[in-house]
């Protein structure tokens, strides 16, 4: 939502200013320099990106659109659901969250954790994890690498996305530049037809720098930003079930597993010891 928002102020109040300013938007209506500006920036993006990694940007801009953005109830939910699915393994051994490794989506305790399950990559890391500990023999050190690797596979293929739009709005000023020397062109082909429409053409040439430089640092920039945000904010939520899982494998009981879970949370999602336990024991604060 606030980067609908941020959207709005930026093309308002860029728009505002010209007219105040004594500018006639009709003016800003260069379909010629949109067409070259738009064209060419997506034409880059197809020469710059694979096929896989177009889905993967074509689908990560709704979600910068509306994040999903960790609060601290989810945190709280995320790290109930682990304290009681270890209880079960601390009071009847490991064999007996097996059901609720296997299927998560039918488990009574970690079904009631929505955001985790509706998030595939942190239900199979966290599902596939368990799976090895259910085998036995692994030391914590070797689960610890296992989800290390996994993570860092997961933000080396992430990096891309937010990478290559970032390229693409550092390009806009110079694909913009590009309009302008077009617009010239057609300025000089046609500087004996008076000033008035050469005038017009100087105008429109000027119109793709503009929208060049606006789209860059006012759209696509801030919007791989935000991209790039969601992606730190999804490898916190991964660190989180890493250290619980970690904790626990070292012989923790599940408390101080998730206690050391807690302490990787960001101060703005961590939720207090008090909040935790309360939240624990179905009590409010």
């Amino acid at each position: 939502m606030f980067v609908i928002i941020g959207f709005i102020v930026v093309a308002l109040s860029v728009l505002i200013g010209f007219t105040v300013a004594g500018g006639d938007v009709i003016l800003l209506l260069q379909w010629s320099e949109f067409l070259i500006i738009a064209g060419a920036a997506v034409g880059s993006v197809l020469i710059a990106a694979p096929p896989a990694l177009l889905k993967k940007i074509f689908a990560s801009i709704p979600k910068a659109i509306k994040p999903d953005h960790y609060s601290k109830q989810d945190y709280l939910e995320l790290l109930k659901s682990f304290n009681d699915l270890f209880l079960v393994a601390q009071r009847d051994g490991l064999l007996a969250i097996e059901k609720h490794v296997e299927n998560p989506d039918e488990s009574e305790i970690l079904s009631q954790n929505k955001n985790f399950i509706q998030n595939s990559i942190a239900k199979n890391l966290f599902s596939d994890t368990m799976k090895v500990m259910l085998s036995g023999g692994v030391p914590p050190h070797e689960i610890e690498s296992l989800i290390d690797t996994e993570i860092e596979t997961f933000e080396i293929e992430s990096r891309p996305i937010h990478a290559t739009l970032a390229k693409v709005g550092d390009a806009l000023p110079g694909l913009g530049i590009v309009a302008a020397v077009l617009g010239i062109i057609v300025t000089m082909a046609s500087i004996n037809e008076g000033a008035e429409v050469v005038g017009h053409h100087v105008a429109a040439a000027l119109v793709g720098t503009f929208l060049g430089v606006l789209l860059s640092y006012g759209f696509i920039n801030p919007l791989a930003t935000n991209i790039e945000h969601g992606l730190e904010d999804q490898i916190r939520y991964l660190e989180t079930i890493k250290s619980c899982i970690v904790a626990f494998a070292k012989g923790n009981p599940p408390i101080i597993a998730v206690e050391i879970a807690r302490r990787t949370i960001f101060s703005d999602e961590r939720p207090t010891f008090s909040e935790l336990e309360n939240y624990m024991r179905g009590k409010s604060e």
